[in-house]
Parts: structure tokens; C-alpha cells; sequence
């Protein structure tokens, strides 16, 4: 089974690692820490501010990847979501997929968001996949947006809205009952 729990600053150099990750840097925007001391400063500002929360996805209690929501100290009831799987054997197995279905039923119901929004690098064709999947769809494009590995990305701007998130919830659910990472 899969869980989300709270980002915790023990979790520093398992982060460090992940993001230092090729198959995880590859498709980020940003760059990635040169020093776990730096990292750790970033990861004490990420904690001390209210306007973002991270949660840990875990597979049957083992740390597997991040889910973060930026944006909740806002009055609009919307914020911008971000999820990898850091560790390689997590990947292509669902489990990026039930975390979206876990990390939107968080948002939706404790949060109360209105709205989830995402950029994806546009050629990173499996992130867009699974977010339309979950119901996202695409509000925008942006040309030459992040600059990566010394050359300029265009990014996909993202969206799912409550009411979509909760038409399309339980075929989204039915996809993954097979998996045993979710309930059904």
C-alpha cells in the first residue's frame, strides 16, 4: 500500500540523494544542490514556510519519492503541485499514479483547493500522460521557460479542478485496484 506522511527534516539527505538522481534531475526545472549543506538550508526555509507542504510517498512504509503543494497561503484556494519517484525501483510500477490520486484527494478534501496546477517540461511525454490521466488538462505553454542542462525547455502548464478531479476520481481509482498500492 501506498501513504503520503509528512516531509520531516530527517528526511534531508534521502532528498539530497533523489534529486541528485539523473532519471529524477532530468526532468526537474531548477537546479539541483551542489552540497547537502546547501540542500539542507533549502530544506529548513521549505519547512519554515506556510505557503508550501511536502509529503514523503511511501510504499509499504519505505520512502519512494515527494509530493510538494505550493501556493496554500493564498486566498484563491489554488496551488501548484510537484511529485517524483526517487528511488529507481518505484518507477514505471503505478506508484506515481496512486500518489497523484492520494495528493489530490488531500488537496481537495483537508486543504479545501479549488484548484491543482503543474508545469511539466514539455517533452517529459510520461508526467503529461499520467497528469491527463488524473484529469489535468492543459492550460498554457510556455516557450523557452527553463533553462536545463545549458539549454532553454519549453514547459506545459497543468490544471485539474475539483469538480473534474471528483468526475473523473473513481475510474482513475478502478485503474489502479490491481496494483495494491491504493484501497479501493
Amino acid at each position: 500500500m501506498i501513504d503520503l506522511r509528512p516531509l520531516e527534516r530527517s528526511d534531508s539527505e534521502r532528498l539530497f540523494l533523489w534529486r541528485r538522481e539523473p532519471e529524477v534531475d532530468r526532468w526537474m526545472c531548477g537546479r539541483v544542490s551542489e552540497t547537502l549543506d546547501e540542500h539542507e538550508r533549502w530544506l529548513d526555509q521549505f519547512l519554515a514556510n506556510p505557503d508550501v507542504r511536502g509529503w514523503i510517498i511511501a510504499v509499504r512504509g519505505e520512502p519512494v519519492g515527494l509530493l510538494t503543494l505550493k501556493g496554500l497561503a493564498g486566498c484563491d484556494q489554488c496551488a501548484q503541485w510537484g511529485w517524483y519517484i526517487g528511488e529507481a525501483g518505484a518507477r514505471g510500477r503505478g506508484v506515481g499514479r496512486a500518489a497523484q490520486a492520494l495528493g489530490l484527494d488531500l488537496a481537495f478534501g483537508e486543504l479545501g483547493l479549488n484548484k491543482v496546477t503543474a508545469e511539466v517540461l514539455a517533452d517529459n511525454e510520461v508526467a503529461l500522460k499520467a497528469q491527463a490521466s488524473a484529469g489535468f488538462r492543459r492550460e498554457g505553454y510556455l516557450r523557452q521557460q527553463a533553462l536545463k542542462d545549458g539549454r532553454f525547455r519549453d514547459v506545459v502548464l497543468l490544471a485539474v479542478l475539483r469538480e473534474e478531479w471528483n468526475r473523473c476520481r473513481d475510474a482513475f481509482l478502478r485503474s489502479l485496484s490491481g496494483s495494491g498500492l491504493i484501497a479501493s
